[in-house]
Protein backbone atom coordinates (compact mmCIF):
# COMPACT_ATOMS: atom_id res chain seq x y z
CA UNK A 1 0.00 0.00 0.00
CA UNK A 2 1.29 3.46 -0.86
CA UNK A 3 0.22 5.72 1.97
CA UNK A 4 0.90 9.43 2.25
CA UNK A 5 4.18 10.04 4.03
CA UNK A 6 4.22 12.26 7.11
CA UNK A 7 5.76 14.99 4.94
CA UNK A 8 3.13 14.83 2.19
CA UNK A 9 0.13 15.51 4.44
CA UNK A 10 0.40 18.93 6.07
CA UNK A 11 0.25 18.86 9.85
CA UNK A 12 -2.80 20.81 10.90
CA UNK A 13 -3.81 21.60 14.44
CA UNK A 14 -7.16 19.96 15.11
CA UNK A 15 -9.84 21.57 17.21
CA UNK A 16 -10.92 19.76 20.39
CA UNK A 17 -13.74 17.27 19.88
CA UNK A 18 -14.62 13.71 19.03
CA UNK A 19 -13.72 12.60 15.49
CA UNK A 20 -15.55 9.51 14.19
CA UNK A 21 -13.18 7.97 11.64
CA UNK A 22 -14.14 5.28 9.14
CA UNK A 23 -11.30 2.85 8.44
CA UNK A 24 -10.75 0.24 5.67
CA UNK A 25 -12.78 -2.99 5.77
CA UNK A 26 -10.11 -4.90 3.89
CA UNK A 27 -7.95 -3.01 1.42
CA UNK A 28 -5.84 -0.46 3.28
CA UNK A 29 -5.79 1.69 0.15
CA UNK A 30 -9.37 2.70 0.92
CA UNK A 31 -8.39 4.97 3.79
CA UNK A 32 -8.95 8.64 3.00
CA UNK A 33 -6.29 11.33 3.20
CA UNK A 34 -8.45 13.18 5.71
CA UNK A 35 -8.61 10.08 7.93
CA UNK A 36 -4.82 9.75 7.77
CA UNK A 37 -4.42 13.39 8.78
CA UNK A 38 -6.78 13.07 11.74
CA UNK A 39 -5.37 9.77 13.02
CA UNK A 40 -1.87 11.24 12.98
CA UNK A 41 -2.81 14.41 14.81
CA UNK A 42 -5.38 13.58 17.47
CA UNK A 43 -4.25 13.19 21.09
CA UNK A 44 -5.64 9.68 21.47
CA UNK A 45 -7.48 7.08 19.40
CA UNK A 46 -10.30 5.14 21.05
CA UNK A 47 -10.41 1.71 19.40
CA UNK A 48 -11.89 -1.78 19.83
CA UNK A 49 -8.59 -3.66 19.65
CA UNK A 50 -5.23 -1.89 19.89
CA UNK A 51 -3.57 -4.72 17.95
CA UNK A 52 -5.86 -4.29 14.96
CA UNK A 53 -5.71 -0.50 14.96
CA UNK A 54 -1.97 -0.66 15.60
CA UNK A 55 -1.45 -2.37 12.24
CA UNK A 56 -3.32 0.43 10.49
CA UNK A 57 -1.34 3.10 12.32
CA UNK A 58 1.92 1.43 11.35
CA UNK A 59 0.83 1.41 7.68
CA UNK A 60 0.07 5.15 7.71
CA UNK A 61 3.13 6.02 9.83
CA UNK A 62 1.13 7.30 12.78
CA UNK A 63 2.43 7.07 16.35
CA UNK A 64 -0.70 8.23 18.12
CA UNK A 65 -1.54 6.83 21.55
CA UNK A 66 -4.40 4.31 21.60
CA UNK A 67 -7.06 3.74 24.26
CA UNK A 68 -9.13 0.56 24.22
CA UNK A 69 -12.84 1.32 23.98
CA UNK A 70 -15.61 -1.16 23.21
CA UNK A 71 -19.17 -1.96 24.31
CA UNK A 72 -17.85 -3.36 27.58
CA UNK A 73 -15.97 -0.18 28.52
CA UNK A 74 -16.89 1.26 31.91
CA UNK A 75 -18.78 4.50 32.40
CA UNK A 76 -15.59 5.92 33.93
CA UNK A 77 -13.59 5.22 30.75
CA UNK A 78 -16.32 6.84 28.66
CA UNK A 79 -16.52 9.87 30.94
CA UNK A 80 -12.74 10.41 30.79
CA UNK A 81 -12.77 10.22 26.98
CA UNK A 82 -15.55 12.81 26.81
CA UNK A 83 -13.71 15.09 29.23
CA UNK A 84 -10.53 14.75 27.16
CA UNK A 85 -12.40 15.46 23.92
CA UNK A 86 -13.64 18.71 25.47
CA UNK A 87 -10.01 19.87 25.69
CA UNK A 88 -8.20 17.97 22.93
CA UNK A 89 -8.99 16.11 19.66
CA UNK A 90 -9.95 12.46 20.19
CA UNK A 91 -10.63 9.92 17.43
CA UNK A 92 -13.02 6.97 17.57
CA UNK A 93 -12.43 4.00 15.24
CA UNK A 94 -13.72 0.44 15.03
CA UNK A 95 -11.70 -2.56 13.90
CA UNK A 96 -12.95 -1.95 10.36
CA UNK A 97 -15.49 0.23 8.62
CA UNK A 98 -17.65 3.02 10.02
CA UNK A 99 -17.92 3.21 13.82
CA UNK A 100 -21.40 2.82 15.37
CA UNK A 101 -22.71 0.74 12.42
CA UNK A 102 -23.08 -2.50 14.44
CA UNK A 103 -19.88 -1.41 16.21
CA UNK A 104 -19.16 0.36 19.52
CA UNK A 105 -19.56 4.10 19.92
CA UNK A 106 -23.23 4.97 20.35
CA UNK A 107 -22.98 5.77 24.07
CA UNK A 108 -19.75 7.70 23.63
CA UNK A 109 -21.15 9.90 20.87
CA UNK A 110 -24.39 10.46 22.77
CA UNK A 111 -22.61 11.51 25.95
CA UNK A 112 -20.23 13.75 24.01
CA UNK A 113 -23.17 15.59 22.44
CA UNK A 114 -24.94 15.92 25.80
CA UNK A 115 -21.73 17.39 27.23
CA UNK A 116 -21.54 19.92 24.40
CA UNK A 117 -18.44 18.35 22.86
CA UNK A 118 -18.09 18.86 19.10
CA UNK A 119 -18.61 15.63 17.13
CA UNK A 120 -17.21 15.31 13.60
CA UNK A 121 -17.77 12.33 11.28
CA UNK A 122 -15.24 11.40 8.60
CA UNK A 123 -17.12 9.26 6.04
CA UNK A 124 -15.48 6.26 4.46
CA UNK A 125 -15.76 2.48 4.09
CA UNK A 126 -18.94 0.74 5.27
CA UNK A 127 -19.57 -2.95 4.60
CA UNK A 128 -23.36 -2.55 4.51
CA UNK A 129 -23.25 0.07 1.77
CA UNK A 130 -20.53 -1.75 -0.19
CA UNK A 131 -22.55 -4.96 -0.04
CA UNK A 132 -25.66 -3.17 -1.25
CA UNK A 133 -23.87 -1.73 -4.25
CA UNK A 134 -22.39 -5.12 -5.19
CA UNK A 135 -25.58 -7.15 -4.77
CA UNK A 136 -27.59 -5.92 -7.76
CA UNK A 137 -30.68 -5.81 -5.53
CA UNK A 138 -32.94 -2.71 -5.52
CA UNK A 139 -31.18 0.08 -3.65
CA UNK A 140 -33.63 2.98 -3.84
CA UNK A 141 -34.91 1.91 -0.42
CA UNK A 142 -33.15 -0.32 2.08
CA UNK A 143 -33.22 -1.20 5.76
CA UNK A 144 -30.07 -2.00 7.69
CA UNK A 145 -30.98 -4.51 10.41
CA UNK A 146 -27.56 -5.41 11.85
CA UNK A 147 -26.92 -8.94 13.12
CA UNK A 148 -29.80 -11.41 13.41
CA UNK A 149 -30.39 -12.99 16.85
CA UNK A 150 -28.45 -16.16 17.63
CA UNK A 151 -31.43 -18.21 18.87
CA UNK A 152 -33.72 -19.76 16.27
CA UNK A 153 -37.01 -18.54 17.78
CA UNK A 154 -35.80 -14.94 18.12
CA UNK A 155 -34.33 -15.01 14.61
CA UNK A 156 -37.62 -16.23 13.17
CA UNK A 157 -39.51 -13.52 15.04
CA UNK A 158 -37.29 -10.79 13.58
CA UNK A 159 -37.72 -12.13 10.05
CA UNK A 160 -41.48 -12.21 10.53
CA UNK A 161 -41.44 -8.56 11.66
CA UNK A 162 -39.38 -7.46 8.66
CA UNK A 163 -41.01 -9.63 6.00
CA UNK A 164 -43.55 -7.13 4.71
CA UNK A 165 -41.22 -4.13 4.44
CA UNK A 166 -41.00 -2.92 0.85
CA UNK A 167 -37.23 -2.51 0.83
CA UNK A 168 -34.02 -4.47 0.45
CA UNK A 169 -33.00 -5.80 3.87
CA UNK A 170 -29.33 -5.65 4.85
CA UNK A 171 -27.90 -7.85 7.62
CA UNK A 172 -24.45 -8.60 8.97
CA UNK A 173 -23.64 -12.26 9.56
CA UNK A 174 -20.68 -14.48 10.43
CA UNK A 175 -19.44 -17.43 8.42
CA UNK A 176 -20.32 -20.12 11.01
CA UNK A 177 -23.89 -18.81 11.35
CA UNK A 178 -24.64 -18.15 7.67
CA UNK A 179 -26.35 -21.43 6.76
CA UNK A 180 -28.58 -21.29 9.86
CA UNK A 181 -29.73 -17.81 8.88
CA UNK A 182 -30.31 -18.92 5.30
CA UNK A 183 -32.39 -21.84 6.57
CA UNK A 184 -34.56 -19.41 8.53
CA UNK A 185 -34.95 -17.24 5.43
CA UNK A 186 -35.85 -20.29 3.34
CA UNK A 187 -38.69 -20.99 5.74
CA UNK A 188 -39.87 -17.36 5.85
CA UNK A 189 -39.18 -16.22 2.28
CA UNK A 190 -38.44 -19.20 -0.02
CA UNK A 191 -38.90 -17.16 -3.21
CA UNK A 192 -36.98 -14.02 -2.28
CA UNK A 193 -33.70 -13.19 -4.01
CA UNK A 194 -30.81 -13.30 -1.56
CA UNK A 195 -27.26 -12.00 -1.94
CA UNK A 196 -24.26 -13.12 0.12
CA UNK A 197 -21.36 -10.69 -0.10
CA UNK A 198 -18.08 -11.53 1.60
CA UNK A 199 -14.39 -10.61 1.64
CA UNK A 200 -15.33 -7.11 0.43
CA UNK A 201 -12.35 -5.20 -1.08
CA UNK A 202 -10.08 -8.23 -0.50
CA UNK A 203 -8.43 -10.59 -2.97
CA UNK A 204 -11.20 -13.20 -2.86
CA UNK A 205 -14.19 -10.83 -2.83
CA UNK A 206 -17.40 -12.73 -3.59
CA UNK A 207 -21.00 -11.81 -4.35
CA UNK A 208 -23.30 -14.79 -4.82
CA UNK A 209 -27.05 -14.46 -5.43
CA UNK A 210 -29.97 -16.85 -5.62
CA UNK A 211 -32.87 -18.23 -3.64
CA UNK A 212 -32.26 -19.30 -0.04
CA UNK A 213 -32.24 -22.95 -1.19
CA UNK A 214 -29.60 -22.22 -3.84
CA UNK A 215 -27.32 -20.54 -1.34
CA UNK A 216 -27.85 -23.19 1.35
CA UNK A 217 -26.64 -25.86 -1.08
CA UNK A 218 -23.54 -23.88 -1.98
CA UNK A 219 -22.48 -22.78 1.48
CA UNK A 220 -23.22 -26.16 3.07
CA UNK A 221 -20.65 -27.58 0.66
CA UNK A 222 -18.30 -24.60 0.92
CA UNK A 223 -18.42 -23.21 4.49
CA UNK A 224 -17.48 -19.51 4.41
CA UNK A 225 -15.21 -17.66 6.80
CA UNK A 226 -15.16 -14.11 8.09
CA UNK A 227 -17.90 -11.53 8.31
CA UNK A 228 -20.60 -11.37 5.67
CA UNK A 229 -23.17 -8.92 4.36
CA UNK A 230 -26.43 -10.80 3.81
CA UNK A 231 -29.04 -9.01 1.69
CA UNK A 232 -32.66 -9.88 0.95
CA UNK A 233 -34.61 -8.41 -1.95
CA UNK A 234 -37.99 -6.76 -1.28
CA UNK A 235 -41.29 -8.64 -1.59
CA UNK A 236 -42.05 -9.44 -5.20
CA UNK A 237 -43.92 -6.59 -6.88
CA UNK A 238 -45.68 -9.06 -9.13
CA UNK A 239 -47.61 -10.61 -6.23
CA UNK A 240 -51.16 -10.01 -7.47
CA UNK A 241 -54.55 -10.87 -5.97
CA UNK A 242 -54.70 -13.86 -8.29
CA UNK A 243 -51.29 -15.07 -7.12
CA UNK A 244 -52.26 -14.71 -3.47
CA UNK A 245 -55.54 -16.56 -4.03
CA UNK A 246 -53.64 -19.46 -5.57
CA UNK A 247 -51.16 -19.49 -2.69
CA UNK A 248 -53.96 -19.27 -0.12
CA UNK A 249 -55.84 -22.13 -1.74
CA UNK A 250 -52.74 -24.32 -1.62
CA UNK A 251 -52.03 -23.39 1.99
CA UNK A 252 -55.64 -23.95 3.09
CA UNK A 253 -55.39 -27.57 2.02
CA UNK A 254 -52.85 -28.11 4.80
CA UNK A 255 -53.60 -25.56 7.53
CA UNK A 256 -56.09 -23.20 9.15
CA UNK A 257 -57.14 -19.86 7.64
CA UNK A 258 -55.06 -17.98 10.20
CA UNK A 259 -51.88 -19.95 9.51
CA UNK A 260 -52.46 -19.83 5.76
CA UNK A 261 -52.82 -16.04 5.88
CA UNK A 262 -49.62 -15.77 7.90
CA UNK A 263 -47.70 -17.98 5.48
CA UNK A 264 -48.83 -16.07 2.39
CA UNK A 265 -48.18 -12.72 4.10
CA UNK A 266 -44.57 -13.76 4.68
CA UNK A 267 -44.13 -14.84 1.08
CA UNK A 268 -45.76 -11.81 -0.56
CA UNK A 269 -45.58 -8.94 1.90
CA UNK A 270 -49.36 -8.47 1.56
CA UNK A 271 -51.47 -7.46 4.57
CA UNK A 272 -52.09 -10.42 6.87
CA UNK A 273 -55.53 -9.29 8.02
CA UNK A 274 -56.76 -8.85 4.45
CA UNK A 275 -55.38 -12.27 3.54
CA UNK A 276 -57.10 -13.81 6.56
CA UNK A 277 -60.46 -12.32 5.55
CA UNK A 278 -59.97 -13.67 2.04
CA UNK A 279 -58.98 -17.10 3.40
CA UNK A 280 -62.14 -17.28 5.55
CA UNK A 281 -64.19 -16.33 2.50
CA UNK A 282 -62.55 -19.03 0.41
CA UNK A 283 -63.15 -21.70 3.07
CA UNK A 284 -66.85 -20.81 3.18
CA UNK A 285 -67.28 -21.18 -0.57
Amino acid sequence: MNTPSSESVPVKALDPGLYIVATPIGNLGDITMRAVDVLRNVSVIACEDTRVTGKLLKAIEAKTRMQRYDDHASEDVRRRLVELAAREPVALVSDAGTPLVSDPGYRLVREARVAGVAVTSLPGPCAAVAGLTLSGLPNDRFLFAGFLPVKDKARGHVLEQLGGIDATLVFYETGPRLVRSLNAMAEAWPRREIAVVREITKLHEECRTGTPADLIRHYSAHPPKGEIVLLVGPPAEEATVHDSDTMLRDALSEMSASKAAGKVAKLTGLDRQELYARAVEMKSQ
